[in-house]
């Protein structure tokens, strides 16, 4: 299966997986509202191998086939490991 990542220019770390490229009639209208417009960043094949940074290849596929569309949110500081200070700037 294959997957279209588009980057919201709304939202920072907010992604959408169509689909269908550039096939945004799968989006409910108020998403579309507040995350558009959306930015093409990436065509990646989603095989059971493959795995993603911040999500679940899996779910992501589930989503896909099941409404098209899958929504990446960016994670939150308590899930994410980069958003913590380590104190070790100069």
């Amino acid at each position: 299966m294959h997957a279209y990542v588009y980057k919201s220019q709304r939202k920072d770390d907010t992604y959408v997986y169509l689909a269908v490229r550039d096939d945004f009639s799968a989006l409910p209208d108020a998403l579309m509202a507040r995350l558009g417009p959306f930015r093409f960043v990436l065509d990646v094949a989603l095989t059971p191998e493959r795995r993603l940074a911040r999500e679940d290849a899996a779910r992501v596929r589930e989503n896909l086939a099941a409404q098209g569309f899958h929504l990446q949110m960016p994670p939150s500081a308590a899930t994410d490991p980069l958003a913590v200070d380590w104190g070790t700037d100069a």
